[in-house]
């Protein structure tokens, strides 16, 4: 309350208006008037001429009591009168009249004067009660608000010295009212940056123009507490009058509401990292490292990420309180906390955990198993046995987490947290933090698992299809490879073949399906059984293009290229045809490698095109490579070039042909791993006799 419109008086009741421009008394309007021995007024004040109505002619010399008394009050005035001038004194409420007739509640205080001769006097002083009372509890207000104010208040003299420090500001700077009082910023808290406070607080005393909530981090007189954050304002005082006073300042401690903050902008920093470094590729092992790697340090000190062994194999999970098989997938530790990891399952290894282990009721509840503050009683349900639970009790784990790893409605594993080397343990939002790190990372590794299973299902399609190494060749050596994409949709289409004939002749066959996956697989299958049952027809390779032209137009509309050699030894002949396919390489000794002048052909599947055969003469010693788009081509590079790359490398190949096929898969295809690739190299033997396997 600090306006005088609080005090305006009654309207009924006309009076002094209270809170007039000047000091405290001016507000209270105090009247003062001296009586002598026999009680008649002598002095007579201007503001008791305000409070009773009578001026100073009127009221000196006459007797108070009959000026200012009502006559059924007169005894008791002239008795209190007699107490005060016997040397006592009088304070309290009393009625008093007003010139105009209207009673007048008034708070006296009254004592005894002595002058020099010896004379006595009495003193009473008076002020309208109910202005007092309000300024009375004005009064009281402000200084219980003060008081009890979490907020940290003070006020400077015009010197920029304390004359009033509340306990909410003793608490935050760890000093009492005592050790601020008479001393300035720099005298009574030399641990803040003076010259800065100071400055601010002369700036607001010279322009009247308050500073409010200035941010400001700094220290405090216990430096084991650390650094705390405030806002702190500055107001200039200035009495009723306009006359400055000092300054007041308020200080908020905001250091909780700081921390929160940062926090939730560290979490939303977390799960934005989350967004952009988890899935990065479908490989199940690395998803699951850079989980781990994400949460590490930033909200474990150690992380563990592990898979359901009934998940990896498309199995349901058991179900109730039974055992749970993990299979490690990642482990990450922050600096200092390898012990702890120690005690987790290294990646890739099968591990069981008993169904009273936490992890175990996490994966089989569903939800996340939070234990804030791990006792030793709690190790033997953290680690999967004894030996794993001494080394975290050693290493200090005193907080744990497992959330499930739940994609599809479906609980693929678990993420377990473990804290030793962070003091703070795991809070309800470290718990929503990880379920939703989980949740984004179970995805990614859902689509891995499915990816990995589907890479795994057509690799093995793939080589089960493939030919085992032939046996009884006339006059040739053979070498090949089948090398898988990289990722799983890309696996499936491509195939070589080498097939024995009668009379010394041999069928090398190379092809690539268009498409990837499972059904390329299948196709690429039909396509090789197919050839492999035209070549004992004898046909010449144009002929064998056209019946498999036919087949894959069969196939669903698959389309694929192919090359067919037909070698006789005893002519020292190949005949080739191709469908669309990369041109063989012809590499005769002491000579440079070149490709084979073929008509392209179109490829199987298109229907209705004429394949033609080329004869190609092979003496001993030369080499025919053939090989699948998937070992030269890439994103980048010109057709053109690569071609121009795999003939110089085989230029410089050696003699030995497995090791010319490792050659060519380790310098063409290092980082091109987008298509698979099918690689067979055939030479002509120095003896021309038949292969001894």
């Amino acid at each position: 309350m600090g306006t005088a419109d609080a005090y305006r008086p009654e309207p009924d009741r006309p009076g002094p208006a209270p809170y007039r421009t000047g000091s405290l008394l001016d507000v209270l309007s105090v009247a003062a008037a001296v009586l002598d021995r026999d009680g008649r007024i002598v002095l007579w004040s201007p503001q008791a001429e305000d409070l009773f109505g009578w001026s100073a002619a009127e009221a000196l010399g006459r007797y108070a009591a009959k000026l200012l008394v009502d006559e059924a009050h007169r005894d008791d005035v002239l008795e209190l009168f007699a107490k005060v001038m016997a040397g006592g004194s009088w304070a309290g409420v009393f009625p008093a009249r007003h010139k105009d007739g209207r009673s007048l509640l008034l708070e006296f205080r009254n004592v005894r004067l002595e002058d020099q001769e010896g004379e006595v006097y009495a003193l009473g002083i008076a002020t309208d009660r109910e202005v007092l009372r309000h300024v009375e509890r004005d009064l009281a207000l402000s200084l219980r608000l003060v008081a009890q104010s979490p907020i940290g208040l003070a006020v400077l003299d015009t010197g920029l010295r304390y004359v009033m420090v509340n306990p909410a500001l003793e608490r935050m700077h760890g000093l009492a009212a005592g050790e601020h009082l008479g001393r300035t910023v720099r005298e009574a808290l030399p641990f803040v940056d003076a010259d800065r406070v100071e400055a601010a607080m002369r700036q607001v005393l010279a322009t009247g123009t308050p500073l409010v909530d200035q941010f400001v981090v700094g220290p405090t007189a216990d430096p084991s507490a650390g650094a705390r954050a405030r806002l702190v304002s500055y107001y200039r005082l200035e009495d009723p009058g306009g006359h400055e006073l000092g300054l007041a300042t308020s200080v908020v401690d905001v250091t909780d509401r700081q921390r929160a903050a940062d926090e939730a902008r560290r979490r939303l920093a977390l799960i934005a990292d989350a967004s952009v470094l988890i899935g990065t590729t479908l490989d199940l092992d690395q998803t699951a490292r850079e989980l781990a790697e994400v949460v590490v340090p930033a909200l474990a000190d150690v992380a563990a990420v592990d898979v359901l062994d009934s998940a990896l194999h498309g199995n349901s999970a058991p179900a109730g309180a039974e055992a749970a098989v993990f299979r490690a997938l990642a482990v990450a530790a922050a600096p200092g906390a390898e012990d702890a990891a120690g005690a987790a399952d290294p990646p890739g290894e099968i591990a069981q955990y008993a169904a009273d282990r936490l992890v175990t009721r996490c994966v089989r509840s569903g939800r996340p198993v939070h234990l804030p503050h791990v006792a030793a009683a709690d190790l033997p349900r953290v680690a999967r046995d004894d030996t794993a639970a001494g080394r975290l009790g050693r290493a200090g784990l005193h907080s744990y987490l497992a959330v499930p790893l739940i994609a599809r409605g479906e609980v693929l594993g678990a993420l377990d947290l473990k804290r030793t080397r962070n003091p703070q343990p795991f809070g309800d939002d470290d718990v929503v933090l990880a379920g939703e790190l989980a949740a984004r990372a179970a995805v990614c590794i859902d689509n891995a698992r499915w990816y990995q299973r589907e890479r795994t299902t057509a690799v093995t399609l793939q080589r089960n299809l493939l030919p085992q190494r032939p046996e009884n060749l006339v006059g040739l050596d053979v070498a090949y490879r089948y090398q898988p994409a990289g990722a799983a949709g890309q696996v499936g289409g491509d195939w070589f073949d080498v097939i024995p004939q009668q009379e010394g002749r041999t069928a090398l066959v190379v092809g690539d399906v268009m498409g990837s996956g499972i059904t390329a697989a299948a196709a690429m299958g039909q396509l090789r059984t197919a050839a492999r049952t035209l070549v004992e027809l004898g046909l010449d390779p144009a002929q064998v293009l056209s019946h498999l032209d036919r087949t894959a137009s069969g196939l669903d509309q698959s389309i694929a290229t192919c090359l067919y050699a037909l070698y006789d030894h005893r002519e020292g002949w190949c005949r080739v045809a191709n469908a669309g396919h990369l041109p063989p390489v012809l590499v005769r000794p002491g000579q440079r490698p070149v490709l084979v002048d073929l008509p392209t052909g179109a490829p199987l599947g298109v229907g209705g095109v004429p394949f033609e055969s080329v004869g190609v003469a092979l003496a001993p010693g030369d080499r025919l490579v053939l090989y699948t788009d998937g070992l030269v081509e890439t994103r980048e590079d010109a057709i053109d070039s690569r071609l121009d790359v795999l003939v110089d490398l085989l230029a410089a190949a050696p003699p030995d042909l497995e090791a010319t096929c490792d050659l060519l898969l380790h310098d063409l295809r290092e980082d091109n791993d987008q298509d698979d690739v099918a690689l067979l190299i055939a030479r002509v033997r120095e003896d021309g006799g038949r292969d001894p396997g």
